[in-house]
């Protein structure tokens, strides 16, 4: 079997908004959580597991594939919900979406300071 992406542990000091923030931005399903982790299933069937990390959090970058129609519902939750959103990282173009790399695509933060992009077509 070739290798898959199958799970990412993203920190979080409240993992309960975080998964929230997310499955409502990705409309992505609860899956069984246990031990330190809140999870969730994206449809392709990777697990994003939030826990809260013994450390300071470090910013990390996620990039999300999603297909016209999520994102236009998401870009349109960012909008209804007042949550800063830009076309480019380096946040210079606010409340915009790209058309780079043959698609659209949007960046943001989640609510524990991690970059989020979504994407509608791949880099490559």
């Amino acid at each position: 079997m070739p290798a898959a992406f199958n799970h990412t542990i993203i920190a979080s000091v409240d993992a309960a908004a975080s998964t929230r923030f997310y499955r409502e931005l990705l409309e992505a399903e609860q899956a069984p959580s246990w031990g330190p982790f809140t999870n969730l299933l994206l449809a392709d069937g990777v697990l994003l597991q939030f826990a809260a990390p013994p450390v300071e959090i470090q910013m990390q970058h996620y990039a999300f594939l999603v297909d016209d129609e999520l994102f236009d519902r998401a870009v349109a939750r960012l909008r209804d919900r007042a949550i800063d959103h830009w076309a480019d990282p380096q946040m210079q173009r606010p409340g915009e979406t790209n058309t780079e790399h043959g698609g659209r695509g949007v960046y943001l933060l989640d609510p524990a300071g991690h970059g989020l992009e979504l994407l509608t077509r791949p880099y490559l």
